[in-house]
């Protein structure tokens, strides 16, 4: 049952006079449920509650915390049709959408859970002592990877399941041994609520203390900067866009202690298909990709918003196709009014920029909040000189670069801002556009080849991160159980008595966990 009221630890709260509703997109009506936006006081409480938590939490063993995030798991599945009707409600999302997103934000949870009962992902290092090496005696040192204290992450409005309450963020942060505080969305706060009930009742059966979890409602940007403004407060996750993830980093970079952000934010996702693979299946390439840029309503961080191409006639046919098929797509409905409101926002502005052209654009009459999809093309030249043509524009929108040569593509892609990935579409031709492939490194996370970008894999392999604007910070993936390495720290122990050191970091490896003793990888004994 939803209450509307926010999680401080296990107990519900509601102290606030701000209040808002969610709302059903699919019939344009406000959702009956009211929810409190969280007080001062409330944010505070959580807070001091997450750091009370940690002084427990970040010792708590790794099979614990397995049987903790696997009985969320088993929470969330509980929830049954009442999460999934909710999911619905408050996205406008298909049944088939809600129990996918619901899978995988089990999977995410399950596999943190393997990661940390298995125990290795600390990175335990050993460098035993040596008392007689000249000229200077060698101390004993030992080194893991320790939580760095509360989180604060922030519900994504585009995946109310497998982003937002018990998504990757919360799943690596609490993997990691850290007490997480989410700042719940506001357009799937419902959702949000259940979810959370979900966490409460697991973090109770498995014997969790009291504020590792805490759910806040918020219905701007209030309760956010707070959260990043608090001094107890080590770490943020975010998905969302470029706007509200620079915000926050500025936000916490300000601090009197800054702390890092990690936010996953705008992508173009160019595909690049190379002449032989325009030339010999442009037919079904156009096809392949009106159906990619046009999945999900193309709210996917993911969604391809550019194609790039040298020219031909093999790509003016292509354009042809692509344009052709992407009118026969029905459209479907966005998520909130606000962001179909941005969508046709920022397509007017796009379509007016001079040397654009509209090639294809679906014309008839849609419901309210349904998405007429578009494509686009444009001189190399043009895009060049013009950088407001690489932003994003969030929804069913892709715009087809027509390139003049090789060289002109190389430097269209040297001038992108960084991306969570890029495309490839190859015809036994790659090995000849190795500066290509290179300059696509170099501005991506994830490079693809002869697929599409839409779609994100959850395992150890996945990159989901980028250089900026893609995410705040390069060097690491928000998805998949790497992504925990976000909410840690390296820490060493130097001549500790062994008696004293973590269980990780003792002679007899009582883990049984892989270390790196004196430069080899073992799981022996000292």
């Amino acid at each position: 049952m939803i209450f509307g009221k926010n999680y401080i630890g296990n107990q519900q709260s509601a102290q606030g006079s701000k209040t808002y509703k969610t709302f059903n997109p699919q019939l344009n009506i406000e959702n009956e449920t009211v929810f409190t936006e969280a007080t001062s006081q409330e944010i505070d409480d959580a807070v001091q509650l997450a750091s009370k938590a940690y002084k427990t939490y970040r010792s708590i063993s790794g099979e614990k915390k397995a049987k903790f995030l696997n009985a969320i798991a088993d929470e969330i599945l509980a929830l049954d049709d009442e999460l999934i009707k909710t999911y619905c409600l408050e996205s406008g999302l298909p049944e088939g959408r809600a129990k996918g997103e619901r899978g995988r934000t089990v999977f995410q949870l399950r596999s943190f859970a393997e990661l940390v009962q298995e125990g290795s992902w600390v990175e335990a290092s050993i460098d035993t002592a040596q008392p007689n090496r000249e000229p200077l005696p060698k101390p004993d040192l030992r080194k893991l990877l320790i939580p760095i204290g509360p989180v604060v992450v922030f519900g994504a409005s585009n995946f109310p399941l497998a982003y937002s309450t018990a998504g990757g963020d919360t799943a690596a942060a609490l993997a990691a041994g850290c007490p997480v505080i989410v700042k719940s969305h506001p357009m799937h706060a419902g959702t949000g609520e259940l979810v959370a009930s979900a966490i409460i009742k697991a973090a109770e059966k498995t014997c969790m203390p009291n504020g590792v979890f805490s759910n806040l409602n918020s219905s701007g940007i209030e309760v956010g900067t707070q959260l990043v403004k608090h001094p107890a407060v080590k770490a943020v996750g975010f998905t969302g866009s470029i706007n509200g993830g620079r915000a926050l980093y500025n936000l916490a970079a300000q601090r009197e202690e800054p702390i890092p952000v990690f936010a996953e934010m705008g992508s173009v996702n160019p595909v690049v298909i190379l002449p032989n693979a325009i030339e010999n299946r442009g037919e079904a390439l156009a096809k392949t990709y009106a159906g990619s840029i046009t999945l999900g309503t193309g709210q996917f961080c993911t969604n391809p918003g550019l194609l790039l191409a040298i020219k031909s006639e093999g790509l003016t046919s292509f354009i042809s196709t692509l344009a052709n098929e992407i009118v026969k797509i029905e459209p479907s409905c966005m998520l909130h009014p606000n962001i179909i409101g941005a969508y046709e926002k920022k397509k007017a502005n796009m379509v007016s920029q001079e040397g654009l052209r509209v090639v294809g654009d679906y014309n008839n009459d849609v419901q309210t909040n349904y998405a007429r999809q578009i494509i686009t093309t444009v001189e190399g030249k043009t895009f060049l000189e013009n950088t407001h043509l690489h932003q994003e524009v969030f929804g069913p929108f892709s715009m087809v670069v027509q390139c003049d040569d090789v060289k002109q593509l190389e430097a269209i892609i040297s001038k992108l801002e960084g991306q969570l990935t890029a495309t490839l579409i190859s015809d036994n031709e790659a090995q000849d556009y190795s500066n290509v492939i290179a300059e696509l490194q170099n501005r991506v996370g994830r490079l693809i080849f002869n697929g599409v970008p839409t779609g994100v894999e959850v395992c150890p392999s996945m990159v989901h991160g980028g250089p900026y604007p893609a995410s705040t910070d390069s060097r690491f993936t928000a998805v998949g159980v790497n992504s925990i390495k976000r909410w840690v720290r390296p820490f060493s122990y130097q001549d500790w008595p062994d008696n004293l050191l973590p269980d990780e970091l003792k002679n007899e490896n009582p883990l049984g966990i892989s270390r790196f003793v004196n430069n080899k990888s073992t799981k022996d004994k000292i």
